[in-house]
């Protein structure tokens, strides 16, 4: 039975790497290579919904400003790899700086909120989100760093094996254009992410974060060192936004401080609420779904209106987060818990509803 199930594991994986390997190239030639480009972005955005889920999905400890943790990831990229100071470091040096200095951030906010939790943590948290972002912004005098709200453009791509990512390629009689080449490259480092993600959560460090996030007094109480997995949450959680921001600002080739607005932030935190939170499964497909159904509502309304209508009553992109805004309320309203919940996360809900039952 046990062998059974393993087989069956297993070629579940091997055709779901099939399927991910050849997603570009059926998605490309039905949609187009901007199809492509959103998938691109999708994968970063598992990235970054995977590294706020450890913090607010395994430790539960609720964090409004982790886009300024992508934003200093994007920017070390951008310093350290355009013309802007005349440097040109490889990928391999600068993303992991980028994610190191992330992590650095990550527990320079984690360190003054460690007494805090609920909605003065969120308060907090969307402050320094805040404060990074207009820093980006005002950082261009005396000295000029980021280039203040003019953004830091020209930047390098990634190179890998002498390969330009930033240019099309030939390989085996196929003609690979740069969304394709990028596609891969996120979707190794993705799947690093995750596996990452399912080792800690499996780990002591995740029952640790577990029994914080459940009572931290109780968790105290147990012997666990509540300061120091506060701060591997925040330092763990950013390194992943680290590495994600540095891959946005290759695959742009421009980056600034509009990119990392709070509206992003919510963005990530709603994906892992949607998907289920505390569930790496269910985190990946709030991601996928929130990065992909709001460009299927852009493509959908505007010619929806003109041939139902003959003329555009609502501004697409209005309408568009319109209807966004109306689904996150009814799937919170019908399926709090999110679509792939995890299991303790279900049985709560569950044992919350039988509670209210009773009562009523």
């Amino acid at each position: 039975m046990t062998k059974a199930l393993d087989s069956k594991k297993l070629g579940l994986f091997i055709a779901c790497g099939i399927a991910l390997c050849v997603l570009p190239f059926v998605v490309g030639g039905a949609l187009g290579n901007s199809w492509v480009r959103i998938v691109d972005f999708a994968l970063l955005y598992v990235m970054l919904a995977l590294g706020l889920n450890i913090v607010v999905g395994f430790a539960g400890l609720l964090d409004l400003g982790f886009i300024a943790f992508y934003a200093v990831g994007a920017y070390t990229y951008a310093l350290l790899s355009s013309p802007h100071f005349g440097i040109h470091w490889p990928f391999y040096v600068t993303i992991p700086l980028g994610a190191l200095f992330a992590a650095f951030f990550g527990v320079l906010l984690g360190t003054p909120v460690l007494r805090l939790k609920g909605d003065y943590l969120a308060i907090v948290t969307l402050g320094f989100g805040e404060i990074v972002r207009i820093f980006m912004n005002n950082l261009n005098a005396p000295i000029n760093i980021t280039n203040g709200p003019q953004g830091i453009n020209l930047i390098d791509p990634i190179h890998v094996a002498g390969v330009d990512l930033g240019t099309p390629i030939s390989l085996f009689g196929l003609n690979l254009p740069p969304v394709y080449l990028y596609y891969y490259l996120f979707l190794a480092l993705t799947v690093l992410v995750v596996i990452m993600a399912s080792r800690l959560q499996h780990s002591r460090i995740g029952r640790a974060w577990v029994a914080l996030r459940e009572d931290q007094v109780a968790a105290s109480a147990m012997g666990i060192n509540i300061r120091n997995i506060k701060l591997l949450a925040f330092a763990l959680g950013a390194l992943s936004g680290g590495v994600a921001g540095g891959l946005f600002s290759a695959f742009q080739g421009f980056v600034s401080p509009e990119s990392f607005s709070l509206l992003e932030s919510i963005m990530i935190l709603a994906m892992i609420v949607l998907g289920g939170m505390g569930n790496i499964a269910g985190v990946i497909l709030g991601a996928v779904v929130l990065t992909i159904a709001p460009e299927i509502l852009r493509d959908v309304i505007g010619p929806l209106q003109m041939k139902t209508m003959g003329r555009m009553l609502i501004d697409p992109e209005n309408a568009r987060m319109l209807l966004f805004g109306i689904a996150m309320v009814v799937m919170m309203l019908v399926r709090p818990e999110g679509m792939l919940p995890s299991k303790r996360r279900k049985a709560e809900f569950k044992d919350a509803k039988d509670a209210a039952a009773q009562k009523g």
